[in-house]
């Protein structure tokens, strides 16, 4: 609760009380509900990026490394913005961190008005710079506060749950995309097609400053263990913690794979030997691939209770490998649906990855989270890479590059997400 400080056995203990009557159990329950839903509004906005990429490419008439700037604007800004956003959330706190996440979004999503008004691809990147800019200040808010808000052997099924929420925005995403913006889109690819955008960016810049004035109201616990006292010093940094780093690399080349996948899903259902599909009903398909995501986040949150979070990530990123040179090497149907499948077993990678860095970090947390933010990254750099390799081969041989990103995930698995420091 705002004034009471939580250690992370009081955030356990069923019998401690707050001013409103609440237990500790009970109002750490209450924490994980409310922040489930801005794990489904960052969800559900990082996947329109899915529909805007071949929105505007053929609008922009631009190259498949020219469309994937697209995600360079939007996960670049994690680059830039993580770090502060790390010292932000340290002075700050987690909730007030959330809060001006959610404002700095929306500030982005109003950006897309005059985006499309002026039909400027300079000036959407821009948008889409500033939307990620609130999204990356919700991410190191929100992730470490639910691997800390409550037992830390859990914290991977817990953050793993509040995942799936995240999953079910992007399962919901292109449907709505495919609907309000793709529809719009007509053989001229006029202004107007451009303009599709405008109501709903706008109607997401109206639920984030909800949000925003919600969450400025909630009583949520605080963890006083997870956050620096003005004027403490801190012996060390995160960066000593080898699991930590070796972690940041599984999160560059994670993101980095995924964003590329569902990037190039779109164009590739359009190719004549795989679906023939046109964008329209392609992009409903992306459904498939997120929703898959979204099913086994619930799954893996219910099996890593039982199961070392470590191999349950090898084992998916193992599956991973397999379905990717299933589509490497085959057509039709069957190319289809295994690059599909991808996203099932994408499931529990990230925030299995993300608890699996920053366990053990301590007062270093706020600080860890940050860098693992930073390697979020990987979701601007490695999708213009694919997007170079599909303009000089194409775009199903082009799906090599996430091939080798889950391999490194399977080593850190086994081996890299052991904790220990760095001598």
């Amino acid at each position: 609760m705002a004034g009471t400080s939580f250690s992370l056995e009081q955030a356990k203990a069923s019998d401690t009380h707050s001013s409103n009557g609440l237990g500790g159990e009970t109002s750490t329950r209450f924490a994980l509900y409310s922040l489930t839903s801005l794990f489904f509004m960052w969800g559900f906005i990082t996947c329109l990026n899915d529909i805007l990429i071949p929105h505007l490419k053929a609008i922009f008439s631009l190259s498949y490394a020219q469309s994937m700037l697209v995600q360079f604007c939007f996960f670049g800004a994690y680059f830039l913005v993580s770090l502060p956003a790390g010292k932000l959330v340290k002075n700050m706190g987690y909730q007030k961190g959330i809060v001006i996440g959610l404002v700095i979004a929306a500030l982005g999503c109003l950006l897309f008005y005059p985006a499309a008004a002026m039909h400027s691809y300079p000036v959407f990147l821009s948008a889409l710079f500033v939307l990620a800019s609130g999204i990356t200040v919700l991410q190191v808010s929100a992730n470490p506060y639910v691997t800390l808000l409550g037992c830390k052997e859990t914290a991977s099924s817990r953050l793993t749950m509040t995942q799936a929420f995240n999953s079910l925005g992007t399962t919901i995403a292109p449907y709505f995309g495919a609907l309000l913006i793709l529809n719009e889109v007509t053989d001229s690819m006029s202004v107007t097609s451009a303009e599709s955008v405008q109501l709903p960016y706008l109607g997401l810049m109206a639920a984030l400053l909800i949000l925003a004035a919600i969450f400025a109201f909630l009583k949520l616990p605080h963890i006083e263990s997870a956050e620096v006292e003005e004027g403490e010093k801190v012996a060390g940094s995160a960066w000593q913690y080898r699991h930590l780093v070796l972690g940041a690399i599984g999160i560059f080349v994670y993101v980095g794979a995924e964003v590329s996948i569902g990037s190039f899903l779109v164009n590739f259902l359009g190719e004549a030997h795989i679906a023939g599909l046109e964008e329209t009903e392609a992009a409903k398909y992306l459904t498939y691939y997120w929703g898959g995501a979204m099913v086994g986040r619930f799954i893996g949150a219910a099996v890593m209770q039982k199961v070392d979070a470590g191999k349950t990530l090898a084992f998916n990123a193992v599956c991973s490998v397999i379905l990717i040179l299933v589509t490497l090497f085959s057509t039709g149907t069957i190319a289809m649906w295994a690059i599909l499948l991808v996203g099932l077993f994408n499931s529990i990678m990230f925030p299995t990855i993300f608890s699996l860095a920053l366990s053990g970090l301590e007062k270093h947390t706020s600080q860890g989270a940050g860098i693992l933010c930073l390697a979020i990254v990987g979701g601007a750099i490695l999708p213009v890479l694919q997007g170079v390799l599909a303009d000089n081969y194409s775009v199903q041989l082009a799906f090599i590059l996430p091939l080798f990103c889950y391999l490194y995930i399977v080593y850190y698995g086994v081996k890299g997400s052991k904790v220990a420091s760095i001598s």
